[in-house]
């Protein structure tokens, strides 16, 4: 296979895959990738880790018969704290329903929310309780002691709101309050 990328490049090409992959990428798989020689592709590899060893905060390592960067040891602490650190995301129509009912309706049952929605809300209340949007409450007296689910400080910081109290009025009516439930949720 014949390269018309020169050496240096070679190099950068690599650097650059091994930094984006979340596999390790075979000789093979850079082989396909750069259009390069296997051999070449070696003593580029083999460049990078002598650069990288010891002078960087990464290190090119083979890993399960491929290649990738990696943190080094001493730095691997200060990743860890990254890769522990919440992300916002966005809230499915789902959980947002559900969302709703509690804020509105607190402290409530998983039952009481169950028979509200018409579905099951176990992977809803784990996802809201894993961003911090609701916590227990305590227990309710009702047969069985449920948990009772109320909002966090977090959910009025994402809603940005002071207390419960800046929440909108609900419709007196159940058909209105549904129809305003399907207006925030677009459906």
């Amino acid at each position: 296979m014949e390269s018309t990328l020169d050496f240096a490049k070679v190099k950068r090409v690599l650097e650059s895959l091994l930094f984006v992959t979340r596999n390790p990428l075979t000789l093979e798989e850079l082989e396909r990738l750069t259009e390069v020689d296997q051999q070449t592709l070696g003593s580029a590899l083999a460049e990078l880790d002598a650069e990288y060893n010891g002078n960087r905060g990464l290190k090119v390592l083979k890993v399960a018969n491929g290649y990738l960067f990696g943190t080094t040891e001493e730095n691997a602490e200060y990743v860890d704290r990254l890769s522990h650190l919440k992300i916002e995301t966005t809230l499915t129509p789902q959980s947002l329903e559900t969302l709703a009912i509690i804020a509105y309706r607190q402290p409530v049952t998983k039952p009481e929310l169950e028979l509200i929605r018409g579905v099951y809300c176990d992977g809803v209340l784990e996802t809201l309780i894993g961003k911090g949007l609701i916590a227990e409450q305590g227990r309710s007296n009702q047969v069985g002691r449920p948990i009772l689910y109320g909002t966090t400080e977090e959910f009025l910081k994402h809603f940005g709101l002071k207390d419960l109290n800046d929440l909108p009025p609900l419709p007196a009516e159940m058909a209105a309050q549904e129809s305003l439930f399907k207006t925030a949720l677009h459906e």
